[in-house]
């Protein structure tokens, strides 16, 4: 028996809309399972628990070699250790290293360098990386360096004596308040519901 053209053009129709149904399914799965990521390269889709590793370029052997001899100077040479501490602070040369820029920083400014004693008191002054302020070590770092006439040193030790004084106040009121408010959490405030004859009633 023959199938007639209509007949077989419909069938065809049929099978194509079913296609196109079913890949515009799949095409709105494969979206909600997926999540748009730019960058500089430009934007593209990526699965949700996509993950992107880049690691930190090697130091090359000179640098490290140049960075090595530059420690064993800075062992004994306060100029030395500070500029040690600037390679770590700009990534000069080695991986940027908040925490040993402020090593190095120290281990300059304790041995008498005023350029790494006034670099430390900006620092505390005003935090560094992950670091947070601490005035009192910026106004001592700032008050040696402000007694050698330092005249912006000057100004900014002023900032942290009116820093520390403002961090002692929060300090005083916080102490003063906070066992005031940890008792009002067992006596100041009270339940919404309480329990009785095996369930909650609202007060």
């Amino acid at each position: 028996m023959l199938l007639k053209k209509p007949f077989l053009s419909t069938i065809f129709v049929l099978f194509l809309a079913f296609g196109l149904v079913a890949c515009t399914h799949q095409e709105k799965q494969v979206k909600s399972d997926t999540i748009r990521i730019c960058d500089e390269n430009g934007c593209a889709d990526r699965p949700k628990d996509y993950a992107s590793f880049q690691p930190e370029p090697a130091m090359s052997a000179e640098d490290t070699a140049k960075i090595k001899a530059l420690e064993e100077l800075a062992a004994n040479d306060p100029r030395a250790a500070y500029d040690l501490a600037l390679r770590f602070f700009r990534a000069d040369g080695v991986r940027q290293d908040t925490y040993k820029s402020i090593k190095w920083m120290r281990e300059s400014a304790e041995k008498g360098n005023f350029d790494a004693q006034k670099a430390l008191g900006r620092v505390y002054l005003t935090g560094l990386g992950e670091m947070g302020s601490d005035p009192g070590e910026a106004e001592k770092w700032l008050s040696i360096t402000a007694s050698k006439g330092d005249k912006e040193a000057n100004t900014l030790l002023k900032e942290a004596v009116k820093a520390r004084q403002s961090e002692q106040a929060d300090y005083q009121w916080r102490r003063r308040w906070q066992q005031i408010f940890y008792n009002n959490w067992y006596t100041g405030y009270r339940y919404n519901w309480y329990w009785g004859t095996g369930r909650w009633y609202l007060y």
